[in-house]
């Protein structure tokens, strides 16, 4: 065997090898004895069939399995040789594809693409410069968190001598079906509970809703708006029969002292709660500032430090972020079935950038880690699958097993820790100044047209409500 390594680029190997004439005669004679013994050749008993009528009758089933015989355990060879490393499964390329003698007349000639990791340089990552802007709280904030907080502690009071009203709690079971699509999964909801002209939910469905009361059933029909919060029901119309179980009126407590007393959280008083939030809020704007800092610092080290990646590892990521993608569709009641190939496309194109990121990124920070000799000890991954335990309510052992029983399991905790520890290293040898506040969502839809951001901030009664309607 002969062979020659070119390389194409950081990341492409090219083999150009000729295997030997013998070679090839050999897996010649041994496939064509095979096919002589069990071949039925007409005129002649099974197996009693002359070679080369055999080799006549059955040339081109020899040549397939002849190349199948030599060339990977060559191909496997010469790699071997050249110390490469492919980080996907080598492109053959025989020369002269048509006019290939498999008869060990002469030899055999291909060339291979091997995609391979390449020599990551050396990052510059000492010095990088970035800003940590921290947000400051605001005493609305505060009132914000204290006004969830007590329409969380609403109580729910029957109603009585009335029917249902705007503002009324009603608590029903529920069924949907969808009118433009019958074969779909109905909508069912059992205790589910609506907010008569709540923020986020369809006025129609509101409207069918007043001026009912216990026991009372009911049927209407509701059509929503395209721009609808739930992907699941944006621009369906939806027949709903309902079964009125109860009628009632949110009681927010009073705000006052008792009231924050009476959370069993330690409390003295209302000053004393807005106080702790406060302190919550801008503990909270620190961490947020030490992420996006992170995050930045990241940004800009793959900014400064450019190489060519492996394609492989790009498509890879791609169909990762592709997966995760498809599978939220999913939670959101979305039919990927139903979605247009040009929608996909455009996603995946989009995310192939976002792995190219994501792949570079981590390639860097490998780098880092190398330079800066991080290590992760076991009691520091032990100390994680702890904090994992203490989460699940299980022991470590448990979590451990649970790890190991999904193959890898440990051993991303611990690619985890050293990504963590690397980006600290970067952080720590970066120039940080401290930067005025800038708000990044200046621009950007607002509440009203984000109905899905909001709805997170409502009490539970509303988010339930949302779910059906």
């Amino acid at each position: 065997m002969k062979s020659e390594l070119k390389e194409i680029s950081p990341t492409q190997r090219e083999i150009h090898l000729e295997i030997d004439a013998d070679v090839v005669k050999a897996a010649y004679g041994k496939v064509s004895q095979k096919y002589a013994k069990r071949a039925n050749v007409p005129g002649f008993r099974k197996g009693f069939a002359p070679i080369e009528v055999v080799r006549m009758r059955f040339s081109e089933e020899i040549k397939s399995e002849v190349l199948q015989e030599v060339i990977p355990g060559q191909v496997t060879a010469a790699i071997q040789e050249h110390d490469l490393h492919p980080l996907a499964e080598p492109h053959l390329h025989l020369e002269d594809q048509e006019n290939v003698k498999v008869n060990g007349s002469q030899p055999i000639k291909l060339h291979v693409h091997v995609e391979v990791m390449p020599e990551i340089p050396t990052p510059k990552y000492k010095g990088i410069e970035v800003t940590r802007r921290v947000k400051p709280v605001a005493d609305g904030e505060v009132e914000d968190l204290i006004a969830e907080r007590i329409q969380k502690e609403a109580a729910l009071i029957p109603v009585e001598g009335r029917k249902s009203e705007i503002g009324d709690t009603v608590i029903a079971d529920l069924e949907g079906v969808f009118a433009d699509d019958p074969d779909a999964e109905p909508i069912k909801a059992d205790d589910l509970e609506v907010e008569l002209g709540g923020e986020h939910i369809e006025l129609s469905f509101t409207e069918n809703l007043v001026g009912v009361e216990a026991d009372e059933e009911k049927e209407f029909t509701v059509t929503y708006a395209e721009s609808f919060s739930s992907e699941a029901l944006a621009g369906k119309t939806v027949h709903y029969k309902v079964k009125i179980k109860s009628v009632g009126r949110a009681e927010v407590p009073e705000l006052n002292d008792a009231w924050a007393k009476s959370l069993d959280e330690g409390y003295k008083s209302l000053a004393d709660l807005r106080k702790q939030l406060k302190a919550d809020l801008i503990k909270y704007a620190e961490s947020d500032a030490d992420a996006r800092l992170r995050n930045n610092a990241i940004a800009k080290l793959i900014e400064d430090n450019a190489f060519e990646i492996p394609g492989v590892l790009i498509e890879n990521q791609a169909r990762n972020l592709l997966n995760n993608f498809a599978q939220d569709l999913q939670q959101r009641g979305v039919d990927l079935n139903k979605v247009e190939s040009q929608f996909i496309e455009m996603a995946y194109s989009n995310m192939r950038t976002q792995a190219e990121r994501d792949v570079r990124g981590a390639l860097l920070l490998d780098k880092v880690a190398e330079l800066e000799k991080v290590e992760v000890s076991e009691a520091e991954v032990d100390e994680e699958i702890q904090k994992l335990a203490d989460y699940y309510r299980a022991s470590a052992d448990e979590i451990r097993a649970s790890l190991e029983k999904q193959g890898g399991g440990v051993e991303n905790i611990r690619n985890n820790l050293k990504t963590r520890k690397s980006i600290e290293a970067v952080i720590a040898k970066a120039k940080i100044t401290e930067g005025e506040w800038i708000d990044e969502t200046v621009g950007l839809p607002s509440d009203e047209e984000k109905p899905k951001k909001a709805a997170k901030k409502k009490a539970p009664a509303k988010k339930a409500a949302k779910k059906a309607d």
